[in-house]
C-alpha cells in the first residue's frame, strides 16, 4: 500500500534516547509553495512533533506558529517540550531549526500548543455554516497552476477566486470554497492544520493587486475532537476566509472550517506581511 504524500511530508524521525523532545525531518517537494514550503504543511509538521511525543496527553486545542525566518529546502529538526502538564491540559513550546552556513542550528519557526483531555459538555455553534451549494454542484477550481501544494487538494471555489486580472479593482476579501485532500485521506488534526492555511493572501483579492505577501504568525483553534474528525472521513470541508483590516504593511486574515454537516471544526487567525 502506497503512503499518502501528506503522510510522507509529515514523517519525523525521533532523536536519540537522551533527547526525547527532539525529532528530525525534511521538507517535501509535494507541498512546495511558490518560493518555499507551504506554510500549512510546516504548521502541521510542528504539530506532528507534539502528536508523536510520548508524554502528550489529550488532543490539540490550540496551536500558534510564528514564521521567524524562511524555511529552506532540506533537513530540519523540531523540538517539542511539554513545559506544563496539569490534570487535563498540557502546554507546549516548539522550535523548528535548520543548519546555517556555519553549520550551527538556527531557529526558523517558534510555536506554542495546548492539548487537553476533552470532556462532554454543552456545545453550540455560534458561527453557523453559510448556506452554499454542495461540492457536487460546484465546479472544480484551481488557485495557482503549477504550485505543488495546491495540486494536493481538490478545491471548489464558491466565491472569491484569485482575480483573473490584477487590475487594481476594489472588492471585498471574502473567499468561500470546498476542499479535501487529493488523493483522498481521512481527516485528522494534522490535515486540518494544513487546510487552515489553504487560503491565498486576502490583499490580492481586496485590491486585485498581486504584491509580495507572507504569513508571519497563525493561530488555529480546534473546536472538534478526534471523534468529529473521524466522522468526517474523507469528505469535503467548507472553508471561509476574510480580512478585517489592512494597515502599515500588515493585515489579519480570519478563517473557519466546517464539515459538510455544519460542525465548526476549526477557526484561525493569522497576521500577514505585505509590500506595496
Amino acid at each position: 500500500m502506497s503512503i499518502h504524500p501528506f503522510d510522507q511530508a509529515m514523517a519525523l524521525r525521533p532523536g536519540p534516547a537522551s533527547s526525547p523532545d527532539l525529532y528530525t525531518g525534511s521538507t517535501s517537494e509535494a507541498y512546495w509553495n511558490m518560493i518555499g514550503p507551504f506554510g500549512g504543511a510546516t504548521a502541521a509538521t510542528v504539530l506532528q512533533a507534539v502528536m508523536r511525543h510520548p508524554a502528550r496527553i489529550g488532543d490539540p486545542v490550540a496551536l500558534t506558529v510564528n514564521y521567524a525566518a524562511a524555511l529552506e529546502a532540506g533537513e530540519f529538526s523540531v523540538r517539542a517540550i511539554p513545559v506544563r502538564t496539569n490534570r487535563s491540559t498540557q502546554h507546549w513550546q516548539i522550535t523548528l531549526s535548520q543548519k546555517d552556513a556555519a553549520g550551527l542550528d538556527s531557529v526558523v519557526i517558534t510555536a506554542t500548543a495546548l492539548t487537553a483531555v476533552r470532556r462532554q459538555t454543552w456545545s453550540q455553534n455560534d458561527t453557523p455554516m453559510p448556506e452554499v451549494p454542495p461540492p457536487e454542484d460546484t465546479p472544480a477550481s484551481t488557485l495557482f497552476a503549477g504550485v505543488s501544494w495546491v495540486s494536493r487538494y481538490e478545491i471548489r471555489i464558491l466565491r472569491g477566486a484569485v482575480p483573473e486580472v490584477f487590475d487594481g479593482r476594489s472588492s471585498d476579501s471574502l473567499t468561500q470554497l470546498w476542499l479535501r485532500e487529493r488523493p483522498e485521506r481521512p481527516l485528522d488534526f494534522l490535515a486540518l492544520t494544513a487546510m487552515a492555511d489553504a487560503f491565498y493572501p486576502r490583499v490580492w483579492l481586496r485590491r486585485a493587486h498581486r504584491v509580495p505577501a507572507g504569513t508571519v504568525t497563525i493561530t488555529i483553534y480546534f473546536h472538534a475532537g478526534s471523534a468529529e474528525l473521524l466522522a468526517n472521513g474523507c469528505d469535503f470541508l467548507l472553508g471561509q476566509a476574510q480580512a478585517q483590516a489592512f494597515r502599515n504593511g500588515f493585515f489579519d486574515q480570519s478563517a473557519q472550517l466546517w464539515s459538510r454537516t455544519g460542525v465548526l471544526l476549526a477557526t484561525t487567525q493569522q497576521l500577514v506581511y505585505f509590500k506595496e
